[in-house]
């Protein structure tokens, strides 16, 4: 398994938060690592929610086992009206949700909806495809993908 980077800030802080690596945050659960997330998906302790739109997950890639549930919703990126119920049939009791998008904007958003909803929701730091690299591309400056963790593409 792929060394967290603790160079970048967001890293550090998530590694140095309170007990198992969660940052805390405003609004929802807080923040956790990619290799956090994925422990806790692994464990059973948690049900990780992508939020990335249909499209990005089909043709990106995906998170096996994760729960494709989009927040915004391609063309136009307009707010999933099946969000809440999704989310709540998605996550059960006692579980916590880790909210995955491609950067890790849109699934700060979806988590703080989710607490809202009563959900023990987490924003995992990075997304997918993590921050654009100085040339605008994405992949090589961290994410889910960059950190060795399980994904499959179409």
């Amino acid at each position: 398994m792929t060394q967290p980077d603790t160079s970048s800030p967001t890293q550090a802080n998530a590694l140095t938060g309170d007990r198992l690596g969660v940052k805390p945050a405003e609004g929802y659960a807080g923040d956790v690592t990619p290799e956090q997330a994925a422990q806790w998906m692994t464990s059973g302790d948690a049900v990780l929610v992508d939020v990335r739109s249909d499209a990005e997950r089909e043709w990106v890639g995906y998170v096996p086992g994760a729960v494709g549930l989009a927040w915004k919703q391609w063309p136009g990126m307009a707010f999933n009206p099946a969000f809440d119920e999704g989310l709540r049939s998605a996550v059960p009791a006692g579980k916590k949700a880790v909210l995955l998008c491609r950067s890790g904007v849109r699934s700060i958003a979806a988590a703080r909806r989710g607490t809202e909803l009563g959900i023990e929701a987490y924003n995992i730091l990075e997304g997918f495809e993590g921050d654009a690299d100085a040339d605008g591309h994405r992949g090589q400056k961290g994410g889910w993908r960059f950190r060795g963790l399980p994904w499959k593409q179409n």
